[in-house]
């Protein structure tokens, strides 16, 4: 009996060592997320695309997060294309995050490569579409087969000049320092992802633009160029953090805020009379085509990933420049921004913005562009 039993445990281990072999085999497949990918931003009527702003960020594109159902990294690949066919494409670039922006200069390549440059004998604007998709893939390289594509997305573009004989663009100073990456920017500290202020012409030295520094202490310089730290700015006072709204490039120290904390700022300097100042804001919009009329203002939400400001309220159909609407920081009327000539770029104290017509609208203002700041009213 013994023996017998011997046997039959000899033959079930036997068994159990070749059922192992054989799971060992057994390769799992994961497949993509059955929502896919998807762009999540809103995009403007149309972009005007100009030398002039070609450093600025034109859009940031913002998608949802994929899951692969497989223990691997996410890599995202934004691409852009002259054509809604994608037979050829540039990779703007990749990227673990969900969103990514471009430059305006990125957007004149589509466009001139869509056959958009302008015919110099002429003085009309070219318009027409450029195209955008996001690729998602598992790893790093995508070389193991689980990716997906979303649909394409078409922007209009307008081209109002001569790419190649464009004006020159407006003259620029960088801010880099520990706010960045907490802030929506790319890296702290690093002179190539310094965020830009705009001087108002050539040969001006009256920067102004609006950062945010998402940071308990901020600290930060001002650099001629975003090339490196040659020649940077810092304050003039005895430690770092000082805020004296004084300028100096030898000997300085970091700057910092009027009160030592973060916000949203609007940040101007003027590296010839070696002044600098930061002013903390908060948007809203006011105007007889709010619910609550010229009496108070209906507060706007920052998004740091779109660096875009935005609300969704009902309003009601109002004629500028007498009425409508316009932008305003800190529930006071010294800062306020409208849209003198209905252009879309907006100007300080400019005129009123009409509402085309009464109904539920979502309202956008985008400040990240120095001295080319814009708004979206998109009805619901």
């Amino acid at each position: 009996m013994k023996k017998f039993s011997i046997f039959l445990l000899t033959i079930i281990a036997f068994v159990g060592f070749t059922s192992c072999e054989h799971d060992d085999d057994v390769v799992f497949v994961a497949q993509p997320d059955v929502d896919g990918i998807m762009f999540l931003n809103a995009t403007a009527e149309s972009y005007t695309l100009t030398s002039q702003t070609s450093g600025n960020i034109a859009e940031r594109f913002v998608w949802n997060e994929v899951d692969f159902d497989a223990p691997t990294t996410i890599t995202y690949e934004l691409q852009g294309s002259s054509e809604a066919g994608f037979s050829t494409f540039d990779i703007i670039g990749t990227t673990g995050e969900n969103n990514m922006a471009v430059k305006v200069s990125q957007m004149m390549a589509l466009a001139t490569a869509a056959g958009l440059d302008n015919d110099p004998d002429t003085d009309m604007p070219n318009t027409g579409e450029i195209f955008f998709r996001v690729r998602a893939y598992a790893g790093t390289d995508g070389s193991n087969g689980l990716n997906t594509t979303s649909e394409v997305m078409s922007i209009t573009v307008v081209l109002p000049e001569t790419v190649e004989e464009g004006p020159a663009a407006l003259p620029m100073i960088y801010v880099t320092g520990n706010f960045a990456t907490a802030s929506g920017y790319d890296a702290d500290w690093s002179p190539e992802a310094g965020v830009p202020l705009a001087a108002s012409a050539e040969g001006k030295t009256d920067y102004e633009g609006f950062i945010y520094m998402n940071v308990d202490q901020p600290m930060y310089k001002f650099l001629p160029t975003n090339t490196g730290w040659d020649g940077d700015y810092g304050d003039a006072g005895d430690s770092d953090g000082s805020y004296t709204e004084t300028l100096k490039q030898d000997g300085e120290v970091n700057a910092g805020t009027p009160d030592g904390t973060g916000g949203y700022f609007y940040v101007k300097a003027n590296t010839e009379a070696l002044t600098y100042s930061l002013k903390e804001t908060n948007w809203g919009v006011i105007g007889n085509a709010t619910p609550t009329g010229w009496d108070s203002d209906t507060d706007m939400t920052y998004d740091p990933a779109t660096k875009i400001w935005s609300v969704t309220l009902d309003l009601t159909k109002q004629d500028a420049p007498d009425n409508g609407i316009k932008f305003r920081a800190n529930d006071e009327w010294a800062l306020n921004i409208g849209d003198t000539g209905a252009d879309g770029t907006m100007e300080f104290n400019g005129e009123n913005i009409s509402v085309p017509e009464d109904g539920n609208y979502t309202i956008t203002l985008d400040l990240s562009n120095p001295r080319m700041y814009t708004y979206t009213l998109t009805k619901n």
